[in-house]
């Protein structure tokens, strides 16, 4: 395993070496996570605007919600290229990811113009399928190996650093 990573690595590096600023630049980098679904109201939004004669509205407390929403997300060293919520019960399979892969696509290149797009994603098995081999084929998406060390920050603490307390 160990030597296996060191390889990609040397990989990786060599192609670095090779194309410089440009390699990195290109990287797109997705991953999903379950994450609690809240719509926040602050004080002012529940206020609304009224006139000083007007009667005052109630307020209604907020409540977090219970249930979970699937959150996936597909980054570069610019920002955020794409992120999507499921609805509740939905799940990715490979029938969704390629979807999710085509609107990736199409906004990658509204976003990036020129720049060719190289995707890193993790080993499941909907990134995985042969259905979603023939999609990256037919989408001409280069794929970049995901490293499998586990020293590498999930993505709930990537995206919501103050999400987990220590």
């Amino acid at each position: 395993m160990k030597a296996q990573g060191r390889d990609m690595c040397a990989k990786l590096l060599e192609r670095y070496n090779a194309e410089g600023e440009a390699f990195l630049q290109r990287i797109l980098t997705g991953d999903e996570s379950w994450v609690h679904h809240y719509d926040p109201e602050c004080k002012a939004q529940s206020v609304g605007h009224r006139y000083k004669t007007s009667q005052s509205l109630r307020k209604f407390k907020v409540v977090a919600s219970a249930r979970e929403v699937l959150f996936t997300v597909f980054w570069d060293m610019k920002g955020v290229v794409h992120m999507e919520f499921l609805d509740q019960g939905q799940t990715v399979n490979s029938e969704r990811y390629i979807l999710t892969l085509r609107a990736l696509d199409l906004r990658f290149r509204l976003v990036r113009h020129d720049e060719d797009l190289i995707l890193q994603h993790d080993n499941a098995r909907q990134h995985t399928s042969r259905q979603t081999q023939d999609a990256l084929r037919q989408l001409e998406l280069t794929i970049l190996p995901h490293p499998t060390d586990p020293i590498l920050p999930p993505l709930t603490i990537i995206c919501f650093p103050n999400s987990r307390s220590t």
